[in-house]
């Protein structure tokens, strides 16, 4: 997937009255991005699991070079914060995991940070966390060797092909590097430009930064946090994201069953996430329609954390849910392939099915 610069195209304040609900909108090209709910304003476009490894990670470096953003970028680079065993997150060369580490090198550096009594490359938190104590580990050495070039992208390309080959090289390994046959650029080289262009994609403040209280408030930034998360067919419910199932018509890409091995929400029961338990809804769309129909809701009277739904014809046809997000935004769990995010109610789905939308 290509990540294009974000640019800010609205801000946003919205008053709910008898709520004091305050919405900011902070709307870029890219809408895999998640609210701050972890104090930090410098990371967007992390799912939520992530996020607050990111950030402990970057605190227990005492490098400045070292950023939310910069381990960010090198995460993306390494799996798309993959955590499936699959080739999205094994490579052949036998790393494995989303921060990509390979027996020796885990070896070294891996640790139980996550206190689950297993030190695991696939655990989000040992791997984040082993990623930013090699990575200071390799800002030190960069800052130390008076090579030329800027101390991160030396970091970065110890990181992929070892200390060793920057000390070969006196700096970051030249285009010919590991280069193999029919590529242009060596995998170090190429390794160390994608990062570097790519750390600005992830800095900035959430998209979707939301304050005040109520139910509509908790709900709409429950469900925000968790923005960046894979969409999986029947996976997900009050308890967070899970596997979820393909049931012979929905759940495939590309011809295979991604569901079954994806962990994630599909529409409904993000919806169900956002408002368990003060309101318990149901677990499917049009279930969740007949639950709150009887408080429906005009277009050009939408609040945020309202619920707005699709359908091919009639009420027994909704097949699509997603939360109003304000300022004519929802956010939403689109389809199999994506991630929740943040769209224009007018393209979030096809215009002609659009059904009404209710109040919880």
């Amino acid at each position: 997937m290509k990540w294009l610069v974000g640019i800010v195209l609205a801000v946003v304040g919205v008053m709910l009255a008898g709520v004091g609900l305050i919405v900011m909108l902070l709307i870029d090209s890219d809408a895999n991005a998640t609210e701050n709910t972890d104090g930090g304003g410098g990371l967007r476009g992390v799912p939520a699991e992530f996020r607050p490894w990111i950030f402990k990670a970057d605190r227990a470096c005492k490098h400045p070079e070292m950023t939310e953003a910069y381990l960010a970028a090198q995460l993306w680079q390494e799996s798309k914060f993959s955590t499936k065993r699959d080739s999205s997150a094994i490579s052949d060369m036998g790393a494995q995991g989303p921060a990509q580490f390979i027996d020796g090198t885990w070896a070294t550096w891996g640790r139980d940070y996550d206190g689950n009594g297993k030190i695991s490359r696939w655990d989000i938190g040992d791997a984040v966390m082993s990623q930013g104590a090699l990575m200071c580990s390799l800002l030190g050495d960069a800052k130390a060797s008076g090579y030329p070039g800027d101390p991160r992208a030396l970091a970065l390309a110890g990181y992929n092909a070892g200390w060793g080959a920057v000390q070969q090289f006196k700096g970051v390994p030249p285009i010919w590097f590991a280069r193999r046959k029919g590529e242009t650029e060596g995998e170090t080289y190429a390794y160390v430009r994608i990062i570097m262009a790519k750390i600005k994609d992830f800095e900035g403040p959430g998209l979707l930064e939301v304050s005040g209280s109520g139910i509509n408030a908790d709900a709409l930034r429950r469900a925000a946090a968790r923005a960046g998360t894979p969409y999986s067919w029947g996976g997900g419910g009050p308890g967070g994201p899970s596997l979820g199932f393909c049931d012979g018509v929905n759940g495939y890409l590309n011809g295979e069953c991604s569901a079954s091995s994806t962990v994630g929400f599909d529409c409904s029961s993000l919806v169900q996430y956002a408002y368990w338990p003060t309101t318990k809804l149901p677990r499917v769309a049009a279930a969740q329609y007949g639950e709150t129909s009887h408080r429906a809701v005009a277009r050009d009277q939408l609040k945020p954390g309202d619920l707005l739904f699709w359908s091919k014809g009639g009420s027994g046809s909704i097949y699509h849910v997603a939360i109003y997000a304000g300022d004519g935004n929802v956010l939403h769990a689109p389809r199999t392939g994506r991630v929740i995010e943040l769209q224009p109610l007018t393209s979030a789905m096809p215009a002609d099915d659009y059904f009404g939308a209710t109040r919880p």
